[in-house]
């Protein structure tokens, strides 16, 4: 497998590859099928604004998120697209069987050869009920997931061992390569798994921004060259939200900000509106959380936001930044990424 099917090539002035995080955001008085529809347009302009890589998280349960079957928005996407990468941010394995994930990823890469990620969890990505009922088993031990990795890999490139138990058994469709595999992680546990087995590792810092440079010195330091990847290769989730003016930024990122709190507080829902959000009652704890929430959102104008992405690439070393932006509405979120795109010179 080619090392640049996974590290991307910078466009413009940024010093790193800028992707792009999506998750299909469902906003107070919009639809899912709207709510799909952004996401098709931010893909098709997202390249051409020169972004390497759109990957989609898979979530359950969540009235707020569209993305609960990465494979088939994946399909998706990369049919609306001709050039940029997409991918799974990630696939939440331990909620599938191996071989479903191969034949999923396997049929996605023959009708999208060398444009498709496939990156993993290990967190059910839902609560526990929901969990329970897409495995069909009350419990799933999380420290099955290397071995849940070793199938998967397995039924990719055909490389069981004689004597395996699926050693007769073949993925199908697969071709002579395969979609390249992510680990993705908020801790420490993927991040030397994925060192351990020289595998692309993404961090995710927009929800885990103090594990961020602990996890990838455990990535670094853990990492052995393989197949796959010579040296290390990491990307960081980074929240991120540009706007025309400071006021505007803040008031677009208040609602990201209160849909964490409602997750807090078991109450999930739809991404409220800007309004909402600014009529919303807060406690003093609860503006105790906004405060904390909002200080790992890079937000503002668009230098400004340049700036605190190039900070924090800097003092994390990250090779990739990928770009989250929670917003209530398509257009504010197509905004941002565009902004973004222009502070770095990427549109030409």
């Amino acid at each position: 497998m080619s090392t640049d099917t996974i590290r991307g090539v910078p466009r413009g002035t940024a010093e790193a590859p800028l992707s792009i995080l999506e998750l299909a955001t469902v906003g107070e008085g919009v639809t899912p099928g709207e709510a799909l529809r952004d996401a098709t347009e931010l893909a098709r302009r997202g390249e051409r604004w020169g972004y390497h890589r759109l990957w989609v998280a898979e979530h359950h349960g969540m009235p707020g998120v569209a993305s609960s079957s990465p494979a088939v928005l994946i399909a998706h996407l990369a049919a609306a697209t001709s050039t940029i990468r997409v991918g799974s941010g990630g696939v939440m394995l331990p909620n599938h069987a191996p071989l479903v994930i191969a034949e999923q990823f396997g049929t996605l890469h023959a009708l999208h050869p060398g444009r498709i990620d496939l990156g993993l969890g290990r967190a059910p990505g839902t609560d526990m009920a929901t969990a329970g009922a897409l495995r069909r088993q009350a419990e799933v031990d999380p420290d099955d997931f290397p071995q849940q990795v070793a199938e998967l890999t397995g039924f990719l490139d055909g490389s069981f061992p004689a004597g395996h138990p699926y050693a007769s058994l073949q993925a199908t469709p697969r071709g002579d390569d395969r979609p390249p595999i992510w680990l993705l992680g908020s801790s420490g546990f993927s991040a030397r798994m994925a060192g351990l087995l020289g595998l692309p590792f993404a961090f995710a810092h927009h929800f885990s921004a103090a594990n961020t440079e602990p996890a990838l010195d455990l990535y670094r330091s853990s990492f052995r060259p393989s197949a796959v990847l010579d040296r290390p290769y990491a990307l960081i989730g980074v929240a991120a939200l540009a706007a025309d003016t400071e006021e505007e930024a803040l008031r677009q990122a208040m609602p990201g900000a209160l849909s964490w709190l409602r997750m807090r507080l078991g109450r999930p829902g739809r991404m409220p509106t800007p309004e909402e959000a600014a009529a919303y009652p807060y406690t003093p704890i609860e503006e105790e959380f906004v405060r904390d929430r909002l200080s790992t959102v890079v937000y503002g104008e668009p230098e400004r936001v340049r700036a605190g992405l190039e900070e924090l690439r800097k003092r994390t070393g990250a090779d990739e930044l990928m770009i989250t932006t929670m917003v209530h509405g398509g257009e504010a979120r197509l905004r941002s990424y565009e902004l973004v795109a222009r502070a770095y010179g990427m549109l030409g």
